[in-house]
């Protein structure tokens, strides 16, 4: 891989005599990319401040100036300065982090010269072993010096959300990405995750990070909270022992008999409360990451193993567990294929909707049927929909693919973990987010433990995708 430094002006050949002046040149170019025109000049001084002495903190972080406590006290000082700073201001520092801590270009063309004229075994592993270590750029130990910190763990979490908002616009970080999933991957262990129940007695402290942080049903009022962890339901987390208070990701389960068709059901507070004893089946219903920094560590599905070893043997009566799932991206790739003229479905198909609808002309009767604001409050339009948007929705889970794998990135992460495509549900999510994504349409997919590596390993190696067959026959 490259030295990422495309994206740093380096410093002129005729540089200035004193320090701050190189490093106030050196600014001034690769400010430029970032801060707007209007007031510059008073921005690319303060921030020509910044950088010098960062980069005086960076030096002695290089050279490992000190012990333990001098090294604490820098880091603190370095998370300090990059809180404080703005977006273009932490790209900037970002840039400098990946050049200053970057591999030493003499030992790397040296280990790479040796690999090439290696002429056996025993001198490519020499020669491997010598790249290795010219590989083991310094940037990995400036990053996992904030491990020092209390509050190390937390800064390091939010650095990698501003890199992966940073790098669409700035590619040159990418290396630093990679040196921090590294770390990531090993901190984020799921050996070192701890699972939690959470309860309507856990700290409100906990309980507020749970109203934040819901991605798929808000949960609007403590009220609401309340009825999410009542004793027919169940709540799990997994947490890290340095970040004590955040969860990482959290999955909200209802215990029932049998498996509900609507999810504004199952967060009715006025709805009866089941006796969870008697329940035989667990459906999760939304599963939320929390963390933008940790987004691509995955350990979810590790979650909902763990989840469910720990329902069974608290309710040896559960059989079935399953989900109730949005699929967020399925009216946007219907919109799209229509305004294409894609042939969806066959001819006889669509001209059978068309009369069913009293459409002269099948090739745009979808089209203007999707087009009319409040078709579900027609019910004979509804109904003709009803039976196209079933034969659409399975053909988007199990056909429509890229890069080998299904376009819903929900279904990638259940497929994935080894479930199979289980039932698609009509109208199942009616509120205004549930028609925006996906005209109301819901799916579940359901975890047989017994089919759940045959399935993984399936959907991993040929991207197959499991389905029951009442969800295949729709594609008939």
């Amino acid at each position: 891989m490259n030295r990422a430094t495309d994206s740093i002006t380096p410093l002129p050949a005729m540089s200035p005599a004193t320090t701050f002046g190189r490093l106030r040149d050196w600014w001034q170019g690769l400010a430029a990319s970032f801060m707007p025109a209007r007031g510059t000049a008073t921005v690319d001084r303060a921030t020509s401040r910044l950088i010098a002495r960062l980069k005086q903190l960076f030096d002695e972080s290089k050279a490992q100036r000190g012990g333990e406590i001098s090294a604490r006290a820098r880091a603190r000082q370095i998370a300090a300065i990059y809180r404080a700073a703005s977006l273009p201001q932490r790209a900037a520092i970002l840039h400098l982090v990946t050049r200053v801590f970057a591999p030493e270009p003499t030992e790397l063309a040296a280990a790479v010269a040796q690999m090439h004229a290696a002429e056996d075994d025993e001198q490519m592993g020499c020669a491997e072993a010598r790249l290795r270590l010219a590989l083991d750029a310094p940037r990995a130990t400036f990053l996992a010096q904030f491990n020092l910190l209390p509050d190390g763990v937390r800064f390091l979490v939010d650095l990698r959300a501003d890199l992966l908002e940073l790098l669409p616009q700035e590619p040159g970080l990418e290396v630093l990405k990679v040196e921090s999933d590294g770390l990531f991957e090993r901190w984020f262990d799921p050996g070192f995750l701890e699972l939690k129940r959470i309860t309507w007695q856990t700290p409100a402290l906990v309980l507020e990070k749970l109203m934040a942080y819901e991605a798929v049903h808000p949960i609007a009022s403590w009220s609401d909270l309340r009825n999410r962890l009542d004793t027919d339901r169940r709540c799990y987390a997994f947490f890290h022992p340095r970040l004590p208070n955040e969860p990482l990701i959290f999955v909200e389960i209802a215990l029932l008999k049998g498996a509900p068709g609507n999810v504004q059901l199952l967060l009715d507070e006025s709805a009866p409360v089941h006796d969870a004893r008697t329940a035989d089946t667990a459906v999760f219903y939304s599963i939320s990451n929390t963390q933008k920094g940790l987004r691509g560590i995955s350990f979810g599905n590790l979650l909902l193993k763990r989840v469910i070893e720990d329902l069974r043997g608290d309710l040896p009566r559960l059989k079935v567990f399953a989900t109730l799932s949005p699929l967020p991206g399925f009216r946007g790739w219907l919109e799209e294929a229509v305004s294409q003229q894609q042939a969806l479905l066959p001819g006889a198909e669509i001209a059978k909707f068309a009369a069913m609808i009293g459409h002269p002309d099948p090739a745009s009767a979808l089209a203007d049927a999707l087009a009319r604001e409040n078709w579900h409050e027609e019910p004979r339009l509804a109904e003709a929909l009803r039976h196209v948007l079933e034969k659409l929705c399975a053909r988007y889970l199990l056909r429509e693919k890229t890069g080998g794998h299904p376009l819903d990135h929900v279904a990638q992460f259940h497929l994935g973990n080894g479930a199979h495509v289980d039932r698609i549900y009509w109208r199942a999510d009616t509120s205004e987010r549930g028609f925006r994504q996906s005209y109301g349409m819901m799916v579940s997919y359901r975890y047989d433990l017994d089919e759940v590596e045959k399935n993984h390993e399936r959907f991993l190696s040929s991207g197959r995708v499991a389905a029951a067959g009442r969800v295949s026959r729709l594609l008939d």
